[in-house]
């Protein structure tokens, strides 16, 4: 068999991945080896899958498929990097190589603990492999068992530091909700392959699939994938998960796990549907919409960092996934060109999100490492201490808040500027619907900005208020390294957009057959998404202004400020000389939107007065899901298996009577 040369390249990303993890067996002897072996090989895997999905997108090298030797008798495995999974491949690829430099001066910390580094090293390389194999499957048997090797794989690494019964239970939580989302995928597919003969891509997309069972096939989609990606309600694994893994691998699980179940969702609805509804872009949207502001708001009332940013997550996934229900709208309705702008959106918008948010995890894994901290309420004069980790924190902060001139801007100024066509919709209810959606966004974006300067302000402004983190220090040249380069990331693809979208725009040519016409036409100098008319964008005349103004105020300051250094103490107002204790903390800046949309949350708060006379303020925020939908499902659970356990009564006779009775159905139903 000769495989096509992007094919050795997309293979060779998989077995290096299968490499690392193999190496991590002599970390019991040596436990350096995962250091100077194992995350070398796991970002060496990501350099592979990086130039593979770039091969593809930029035109250097065609698309093309494979047959392995692998698989079942009549059901080999098949792969293809196409322009879709080229896409993917290289979100995958690019925080792969950053977790390869970041890792190994992060893992240093776990080499004398009592947690296995076996574990650690071993399953985050099959996570990569399953991963890659998820994205590269042409065929639902390889995509499933790739997607069951990701899933476990991943809740290994996510009980790691199982001490903890919160990690246990986290886990446990993470594999219940994977194995759920990973039986609707599989249904799904099921529905398909009834109709198309087969379980290649090539039948299902073929498949004449009658309008009532796409539909079936689009909700058992939108179910599974949802989970994994974490869309509300089905997002209460994520807040949990997250947070315990190691830093490396929370930016992993959260920069790119969820964007593989992104791929998923655009390659079973966009690619093997095909023939796309505009009322699944509506169900889409509100989705989108929901998760997006609870995201948020969920994210701006906690103090825990880690956990913070888990939340983020849900809020991203949303503004995503509202891209996505955006464009299925406009291809529903058969405006292709604006269906092909927010699907561009989208996926700009998810490698956005994946660059950023593994920056921010990096950050919080730097804090973790050197200061021993995750609540934000006892950090604080971060910036002094660790400057690379602050500035390069403060990058991700702005990305994430979609502020000029970084990346997060361009993706969800993309988003904006397609749902903003609502007009060109024939119907009512479609052209209220966008515009609400619009504000949701836009409330979003607000309370995004609020919440990471939140975060920011508390965590690297103001003075320490513990001892472990008056202690921390610089943390070594990789973790600097690996944060510096998603950074230098988000500047380029905010910088650039239009070299970023000339290569994502092969995406929906291959998906859709339809391109941008319009979002390049004025060169790399300008991004024009509809047309120059209606609305354009020039992030290098954005950063020239900007450095303009800062240049003048600079000027300007200097000229009038005094050349004569002077101290004197700060007026205090009468007050006693202030304290770390006296700054604000994260739950004072959250508490006015706390008390605004508190009703959607279950909120316990009190004040205890100690024997000292100190006062003790406790708040705990917990999730309504929990009450309204899961504790309900797990009572009926338990109720249903406590019912069925009765057929377990001992009795042999009991027992051959309810097997004859099941041979006599199973008869009737068959014949």
């Amino acid at each position: 068999m000769v495989l096509p040369s992007v094919i050795v390249l997309a293979t060779a990303a998989v077995l290096i991945a299968l490499a690392s993890a193999g190496s991590a067996v002599f970390a019991v002897a040596a436990p350096r080896v995962l250091r100077i072996v194992t995350l070398p090989l796991f970002g060496l895997s990501g350099v592979c899958a990086l130039c593979a999905g770039l091969g593809v997108l930029s035109g250097v090298v065609a698309a093309d498929a494979a047959t392995l030797p692998f698989g079942l008798p009549w059901l080999p495995w098949r792969v293809r990097l196409d322009e879709l999974a080229a896409f993917f491949f290289c979100i995958i690829g690019a925080v792969s190589f950053a977790v390869g430099i970041y890792g190994p001066a992060y893992v240093r910390g776990f080499e004398h603990g009592r947690d296995s580094l076996v574990v650690l090293g071993g399953f985050a390389g099959v996570f990569l492999a399953g991963m890659l194999l998820v994205v590269l499957a042409d065929d639902a048997f390889l995509f499933m068992v790739a997607w069951e090797v990701m899933s476990l794989s991943s809740y290994f690494l996510v009980a790691f530091h199982h001490d903890h019964a919160a990690n246990r239970r986290a886990a446990f939580l993470y594999l219940l909700m994977a194995h759920v989302g990973g039986l609707a995928i599989l249904l799904g597919f099921g529905v398909l392959a009834a109709f198309g003969g087969g379980f290649e891509f090539s039948a299902l997309r073929a498949a004449p699939v009658p309008g009532l069972w796409a539909s079936i096939a689009f909700v058992l989609a939108f179910v599974g994938f949802g989970m994994k990606a974490g869309l509300v309600p089905l997002h209460v694994w994520l807040p949990e998960a997250h947070p315990v893994a190691p830093s490396h691998i929370s930016a992993l699980m959260s920069g790119v796990m969820l964007k593989v179940a992104v791929y998923g969702f655009i390659r079973v609805v966009f690619d093997l549907l095909g023939d796309v509804q505009w009322q699944w872009g509506v169900a889409v949207v509100v989705v989108g919409s929901l998760s997006a502001l609870f995201g948020v708001l969920a994210a701006l009332m906690e103090s825990n960092l880690k956990r913070l940013l888990a939340f983020s997550s849900v809020e991203n996934l949303g503004v995503i996934f509202v891209g996505l229900g955006v464009s299925m709208i406009f291809i529903g309705t058969g405006d292709r060109l604006l269906g092909v702008l927010g699907l561009v959106a989208a996926l700009y918008h998810a490698l956005n999100h994946a660059l950023f948010k593994a920056l921010l995890f990096f950050g919080a894994g730097a804090i973790l490492h050197t200061a021993h901290e995750q609540d934000l309420d006892q950090m604080g004069g971060l910036l002094r201490r660790m400057p690379w980790t602050g500035f390069a924190f403060l990058v991700g902060c702005i990305s994430i808040s979609a502020l000029p001139p970084f990346n997060g801007f361009v993706s969800e100024w993309l988003i904006f500027q397609t749902a903003l066509q609502a007009w060109h919709l024939e119907g009512g209810v479609l052209r209220s619907l966008l515009p609400i959606a619009t504000a949701v966004l836009a409330l979003t974006g607000a309370l995004v900005a609020a919440t990471f300067v939140k975060v920011f302000g508390v965590a690297f402004l103001g003075r320490a208020r513990s001892r472990h983190v008056r202690r921390a220090g610089p943390v070594p040249y990789g973790m600097r390294a690996g944060q510096v380069l998603l950074a230098g990331a988000c500047l380029l693809l905010g910088v650039f957009p239009s070299t970023a979208i000339e290569c994502i725009r092969r995406v929906p040519e291959q998906l859709l057959d339809a391109s941008l016409p319009q979002a390049t036409a004025q060169g790399w100098l300008w991004l024009t998404p509809v047309s120059p008319d209606t609305a354009s964008y020039s992030a290098p005349w954005v950063v020239a202004l900007l450095t303009i103004i800062a240049v003048v105020v600079a000027v300007v300051t200097r000229r009038s400020a005094s050349r004569r250094v002077r101290r004197r103490d700060a007026w205090d107002c009468g007050f006693a000389p202030p304290s770390a204790q006296m700054q604000y903390t994260a739950t004072a800046f959250a508490q006015p939107i706390r008390r605004v949309f508190g009703s959607l949350f279950d909120i316990t708060e009190h004040t205890d007065l100690d024997e000292k006379g100190r006062y003790h303020h406790h708040l705990v925020i917990a999730d309504r899901s929990w009450k309204l939908l899961y504790l309900p499902l797990a009572r009926l659970v338990d109720k249903a298996s406590r019912r069925v356990l009765r057929l377990q009564s001992g009795n042999v006779r009991t027992y051959l009577g309810w097997t004859l009775t099941t041979l006599l159905v199973l008869l009737w139903t068959i014949s």
